[in-house]
């Protein structure tokens, strides 16, 4: 086991691309599961519903969510090449990733799988908490890392204003 863990930390530093690119991806898959609960609430329940006047047209999310995934996936991948010179700040980066990575998926499931704008609020709200926190763990291993997920924190922050909205007009 602590051979493995001794290779798989050296593979970022000995394979850059190809670890890059397998952070993205896996970024990109995991992200994309929350597709499974968005599906369960379009159509007739979200197009039910009052838009806010600022909300974008549904084909945007799309480009917009795999866009920043790929920051985050990239982010990862710098913290992810750290490893064997800060291994603890580099531990507590990816658990602080992977938690607020479930309330990213948290929040479809709650707005769009449950239906549920209030619940869905209030996991927006810890979810952008969480995204401060995974940026302060970040910068603390590689500062251009913080800064990748910079857009991702200014879209969560608008999507939280959006479900703010939708949960006023609804």
């Amino acid at each position: 086991m602590a051979s493995l863990q001794a290779r798989l930390s050296r593979f970022p530093r000995e394979r850059p691309l190809i670890a890059l690119v397998v952070a993205i991806l896996s970024v990109e898959l995991v992200g994309a599961s929350g597709a499974v609960f968005t599906a369960q609430g379009l159509g007739e329940w979200y197009d039910s519903l009052v838009r806010p006047a600022v909300a974008p047209p549904n084909w945007v999310f799309g480009p917009v969510w795999t866009a920043l995934f790929a920051l985050m996936g990239a982010a990862l991948w710098l913290v992810w090449k750290r490893a064997t010179e800060e291994p603890e700040a580099v531990r507590v980066a990816t658990v602080v990733f992977v938690v607020h990575f479930a309330f990213n998926l948290g929040w479809s499931a709650a707005f769009f799988g449950m239906r549920e704008i209030g619940l869905g609020l209030a996991v927006i709200a810890v979810l952008w908490a969480l995204i401060v926190a995974t940026m302060r763990a970040f910068a603390r291993v590689d500062r251009r890392a913080a800064l990748l997920l910079v857009p991702y924190l200014l879209w969560v922050t608008f999507a939280a204003y959006l479900n703010y909205q939708f949960w006023v007009l609804n």
